[in-house]
């Protein structure tokens, strides 16, 4: 691909222009990588191909995706999807980068592109849900009743009864509207599922938040939605986003693990439950040969281990046979059913949920990885969950129409083939390819990525003494600064315990309080240190000095008893690519450099970041890993380190 806008490429030309005048009303400056950004978006969108971009932070990919695709839809009048991986980064773009695109196309072009957000059911306020509409699912009851101020749940009830207020201002009903916003426990007394929702039978159909949008969407040029609705539309028959075109993916890391989130299903005696008193209350519905299947299940699931089950055993596949019998039944007497129309829909839903499961069951084992877990209280819950996304994704997501895949880690090994594999351009039809435009500074002449390869290997232990010595004598010799990341919580709680005896520094650690309250006091305080474990090696945004020792105590090879990382290595190793090569050295890669790109993140950044793993000298697969980073300048003297750690300290005091 060229880097430079042809002169037949016309609507390139114009994606430059648009970019051109978002810069200038934002008064900020030409970026090399976002502007080969958009003259690669838009051949590929010219070209019906597909391509994945890696652009480092800083780089400005948003703007870089958004300029082109707006400047599509109005050329063409096709509608465009943006997929990104939470409902945090969706709002971004909604109300900050999209808007500023919007103006520049509209004084480019004339025509104002419009854009909507596309979100699950759930993150919606219900009004029927809130008039008391769903009173057998245990929503608060009228203020006059509420919980006194001394009951164990008068926090909750505080929170519900400012939903309630709330509910009466609002003109969204969008979760993300409400500020301060309000936990999951509170949200789900105001809103529900979409198999719960009445339809057209809903007294407040006319005033539906949900529908609403859902509308807007439909009409919108441009869709902004997440990760897991679109592994939604992937994965089942139902087609959430109805004539859309090209499609932007962003932080595409992270794509497959969301898909497949969302595709696995549970089954468990509550959720049974569940169904049968939604069957009996709403339905009036017969369900003693529901419990009694249920019990068989209990029993027949009960023996079962926790983890990965090599294979089903006979007494289970019984059990869900008899569910499978009696569900159909029930489904039967529910068509039948003399219940009002809003009852049998909210049965149907129920049951559906049911059944979902049981067509799941009834798939090619081989097919998905089938495990156990047991809550805190021992309670049992059967699980299933595709191997395969990539061919969904591939097949349904992207078949026939543009895809733009972008991230800062795509990556792996030095090769993009990885996440081409694992997000379905292998078995796409349409060509595809790839292009790394880089951060917009320089990783080799702003950080320092030390190995300590004179510490013995990790062993299963937690932290060793020695990696402990060496974690507190970096903290010392950088004067604070520092985000420490552990594969484990018991390292991390070692790492945490070792910090705050051995040294006078400020020490945080994940948990203690909200991850946004202890991000926000890291940034702050310039010298003090944040301790954490997976949460914090993806998306902590530190700029500055705050953060300028980044310490990864080993790598992070997925635990082996994960049932579905074993799962999908016993299928990498059938097809013979291998389950560590193919499974646990990948995912051990990218949340390295995840980890790693924590460090620098902007122009003016300066750092270390040290691996306390030697693995990554001594191992055969060391090189994959090192290929997988940011190129930044390599050393294994810790003196060299601690000295540069000691003169950043110093700078700005």
């Amino acid at each position: 691909m060229s880097e430079e806008v042809g002169p037949g490429n016309s609507e390139a030309s114009k994606a430059i222009e648009v970019l051109d005048a978002v810069i200038e009303s934002m008064g900020g400056t030409q970026r090399d990588g976002q502007r080969r950004m958009v003259t690669d978006i838009s051949e590929a969108l010219n070209s019906d191909g597909h391509i994945l971009i890696q652009a480092g932070t800083g780089t400005g990919k948003s703007i870089g995706y958004l300029a082109p695709l707006l400047s599509h839809c109005v050329a063409t009048g096709e509608r465009g999807l943006v997929t990104t991986a939470t409902l945090a980064l969706q709002r971004q773009i909604l109300t900050k980068d999209a808007p500023a695109v919007q103006d520049a196309v509209a004084k480019v072009t004339g025509i104002r592109p419009t854009v909507a957000v596309q979100k699950g059911w759930s993150n919606y306020l219900c009004l029927n849900r809130v008039n008391g509409g769903y009173p057998d699912e245990g929503t608060l009851f009228d203020p006059a009743h509420a919980p006194s101020a001394h009951s164990s749940t008068s926090a909750l009830g505080k929170e519900v009864l400012r939903l309630r207020q709330w509910a009466k201002e609002t003109d969204t009903g969008d979760r993300d509207d409400l500020v301060p916003g309000v936990d999951d426990r509170a949200w789900r007394h105001v809103s529900v599922a979409k198999r719960e929702c009445l339809g057209k039978t809903c007294p407040y159909v006319d005033d539906c938040f949900a529908q609403q949008a859902r509308e807007a969407a439909g009409e919108a040029d441009l869709v902004v939605t997440n990760h897991s609705l679109f592994g939604i539309h992937c994965t089942s028959p139902n087609d959430l986003f109805e004539d859309i075109g090209p499609v932007v993916v962003d932080e595409a890391h992270e794509l497959a693990e969301r898909v497949r989130s969302q595709a696995t299903m549970t089954l468990s005696q509550a959720m049974i439950h569940r169904v049968s008193r939604r069957l009996r209350t709403n339905a009036k519905l017969e369900t003693d040969a529901l419990d009694m299947a249920t019990v068989d299940f209990v029993a027949a699931l009960t023996p079962c281990g926790e983890g990965l089950m090599g294979s089903r055993p006979q007494a289970l596949v019984g059990a869900l046979a008899l569910l499978d019998n009696v569900s159909r039944e029930l489904g039967t007497q529910l068509q039948a059913s003399s219940a009002d129309q809003a009852d049998k829909i909210l049965a149907r839903g129920s049951l559906d949920e049911l059944r979902d499961f049981i067509a799941g069951w009834s798939e090619d084992p081989a097919s998905m990885a089938t495990f156990v877990t047991k809550d805190d209280a021992g309670n049992m819950s059967l699980n299933l969950a595709p191997l395969d996304v990539a061919l969904p994704v591939g097949s349904k997501g992207f078949s026939g129409r543009p895809a733009i895949l972008t991230s800062a880690t795509l990556t792996l090994g030095g090769s993009f083939d990885q996440m081409a594999r694992d997000c379905g351009f292998m078995v796409s039809k349409q060509p595809w390819t790839s292009r790394d435009v880089g951060p917009p500074f320089d990783p080799a002449r702003q950080g320092i990525l030390y190995i300590a390869s004179g510490l013995p290997d990790p062993g299963p232990g937690g932290l060793s003494d020695a990696a402990t010595d060496e974690l507190v004598a970096l903290a010392q010799a950088s004067d604070g600064g520092m985000l420490a990341l552990f594969s484990s919580w018991k390292a991390a709680n070692q790492g945490y315990e070792a910090l705050k005896d051995r040294t006078e520094l400020t020490v945080y650690r994940q948990g203690d309080e909200t991850l946004s309250v202890l991000v926000d006091r890291f940034r702050r305080e310039r010298d003090a240190c944040l301790v954490g474990t997976l949460s914090l090696w993806q998306g902590v945004d530190v700029v500055g000095d705050s953060c300028r020792l980044v310490v990864i105590d080993r790598i992070p090879f997925p635990h082996p008893d994960n049932p579905v990382t074993k799962a999908l290595s016993q299928d990498a190793d059938a097809r013979g690519i291998g389950g560590f090569w193919g499974v646990s050295l990948p995912h051990a890669a990218l949340l390295m450099a995840q980890g790693a790109g924590r460090l620098i993140r902007s122009a003016s950044d300066r750092g270390v970041v040290a691996i306390l793993d030697r693995r990554v000298d001594t191992k055969s697969y060391g090189g994959y890993l090192l290929n997988s980073l940011p190129r930044m300048w390599v050393t294994r003297d810790q003196e060299v380190v601690k000295g540069a750690l000691s003169r950043l300290s110093k700078v700005n005091c």
